[in-house]
């Protein structure tokens, strides 16, 4: 929770961090909602977005949520700026020593090093902050020798690793992180920096006397302003012959940009700081920033400053930036339905085709038409029942591919649709033509059926010599009830002829039953087929799980935090 305290000096109101449960357990549904959100469509501002959303769950993973927890825990300062700005010189030196050694455990644009206090090791052995990086201990020092021996031990293969050292030079309550470049070559090392510094309760801002001026630099100071970040600048390796003029500009700029209340420290050039040198500067070039860092440490108020400023401001970035989550889920969601209404209307039109061709006797064309013309006297059963079958075949197939092709054309209009498989849309006719054969069974299994119903329907003869009834055998078998039933379904007007013969082989009542039957069979098997397609057609974009969904719980979720953050 975060409380107003009274003035200190002449400063405002300042709020400190005490851990409170409902606040805490709001932050952890915050962060599971964040979590949760996925941006797959690759639609203008997606890519931000997938990246906003990494840099919130590292803030409330590395700071808010183990800050509110446990707010007593050490301060962490974490030093970042472009490269070669001289950020491990400058650590290095707050030290004392040389804190890692390149090419050992470190590469410098690699492992970013963690220094604190002994007596703080155990705030950091874990992952209460910085959960996403493993921990490589470093050997113990001379200076450290009452620390609790730690076994050094390796991060898991592939995982990025946080080197930590301990060092009685780094006042109790204080850790310093030593970040890699923000504007490293390699994309990991720059969101590895990205995370750090969500992760700070200090900023430490490092650039140079000839670099000062640079985007980079400003680009950074003006997020932490937004942020309302503690914030301190380090103006390093300046020549004694300028430091004067460099300093008075920065301070200068700084003003202008806002930033005029912002610590500013000088550290001159020295041979220490140059490559080659021992990395080590003097105590007296780095001990205003030290007495700075340790009167923000050990003051209890101004620790409750650094601490409560940072956390507020982080708190208050929260509304912004979770409703932009929120809106760029919104446009996925828009963008999804969008796609959707294409893929499922194109697969309409195509279904009401198939039925309009089937009523208006279209199926009845070509071989089908050939056969139906020579049955029975040329044409058996199963030769007009293969025509009917090639022909509902084809039917769909080029139904479902014209679909295919108009779902494909209104995708590449709309950005961010996913590709299909062009070898799913290749193997159309043979899913189809499984299923038509299936549907031909069904029929003739129904046909036979209903013609066993009307063969026990039917009156007995008289008695024969025998002595027993007997009953009439039906005209013809059920491939032939069935072919006249396709035919009569399927070839609307020019097959009135095969309708009156399966009623005169049924009758009338059966035949009626038998066509209604068929008709029900074939429609649903239609819609069946079709939706079985579009759900292919459609299932590189339903397999994303795009719903209104995350928009709603983000938007939720923010409006509970912030009955919970003060005003």
């Amino acid at each position: 929770m975060l409380q107003k305290t009274a003035e200190i000096g002449h400063s405002s109101h300042v709020a400190i961090l005490e851990a409170q449960s409902e606040l805490l357990d709001t932050l952890t549904a915050l962060r599971e909602r964040v979590a949760a959100a996925r941006f797959p469509l690759a639609l203008p501002g997606a890519e931000r977005a997938r990246r906003s959303r990494a840099e919130l769950l590292a803030q409330l993973d590395g700071y808010l949520v183990p800050r509110v927890r446990e707010p007593d825990a050490p301060l962490l300062a974490v030093i970042g700026g472009s490269t070669g700005a001289g950020k491990s010189t400058l650590v290095n030196s707050l030290v004392g020593r040389r804190v890692s050694e390149a090419g050992v455990l470190r590469p410098t644009t690699r492992t970013p090093v963690l220094v604190c206090h002994p007596d703080d090791h155990h705030w950091f052995a874990g992952q209460r902050v910085l959960p996403q990086l493993g921990r490589v201990w470093m050997p113990r020092q001379d200076d450290d020798e009452h620390t609790p021996a730690t076994p050094p031990h390796e991060a898991p293969d592939g995982q990025q690793a946080l080197a930590v050292e301990t060092s009685r030079a780094v006042p109790a309550g204080l850790a310093l992180l030593d970040a890699p470049d923000v504007d490293s070559l390699i994309a990991q090392n720059r969101d590895l920096a990205a995370d750090l510094i969500c992760a700070a309760d200090i900023w430490i801002l490092v650039t140079t006397a000839s670099r000062y001026a640079d985007a980079m630099p400003w680009n950074l100071l003006r997020s932490a302003r937004e942020r309302q970040v503690t914030l301190v600048t380090v103006l390093d390796r300046v020549p004694h012959q300028v430091a004067t003029e460099v300093s008075r500009h920065y301070a200068t700029l700084l003003e202008r940009a806002g930033l005029g209340d912002v610590p500013c420290f000088t550290v001159p050039e020295l041979p220490e700081s140059a490559r080659g040198g021992s990395g080590v500067l003097p105590s007296t070039a780095v001990a205003p920033l030290r007495k700075w860092l340790s009167q923000h440490t050990q003051d209890p108020a101004m620790r409750a400053v650094a601490a409560s400023r940072t956390a507020l401001g982080a708190l208050a970035a929260l509304g912004g930036r979770v409703t932009a989550l929120a809106n760029a889920a919104a446009a996925q969601t828009a963008a999804a339905s969008r796609l959707d209404q294409q893929l499922r209307g194109a697969y309409r039109s195509a279904e009401q085709r198939v039925h309009d061709t089937l009523a208006t006797g279209g199926l009845l064309t070509g071989q089908a038409r050939t056969q139906w013309l020579a049955f029975p006297d040329d044409s058996s059963s199963d030769e007009l029942l293969d025509a009917f079958t090639d022909g509902m075949t084809s039917m769909l197939t080029e139904a479902v591919m014209g679909a295919d092709e108009e779902t494909t054309a209104a995708w590449l209009r709309q950005p961010g649709a996913p590709a299909g498989d062009p070898q799913e849309g290749a193997d159309t006719r043979e899913r189809t033509g499984v299923l038509v054969r299936r549907l031909r069974r069904c029929l003739e299994e129904l046909a036979e059926e209903e013609a066993r119903i009307a063969l026990d329907a039917m009156p007995a003869q008289p008695m024969g010599s025998g002595g027993r009834d007997a009953r009439p055998a039906p005209l013809g078998d059920a491939g032939e009830t069935a072919a006249l039933l396709m035919a009569g379904l399927l070839g609307a007007r020019d097959a009135m002829p095969a309708t009156e013969a399966l009623s005169a082989l049924l009758g009338p009542s059966a035949a009626g039953r038998l066509r209604r039957r068929a008709e029900r069979m074939i429609a649903e098997f239609v819609e069946r087929v079709i939706a079985t397609e579009r759900d292919r057609r459609g299932a590189a974009l339903h397999r994303l799980d795009v719903t209104v969904d995350h928009q709603v719980e983000l938007i939720a979720a923010l409006s509970v935090l912030k009955r919970h953050i003060p005003a």
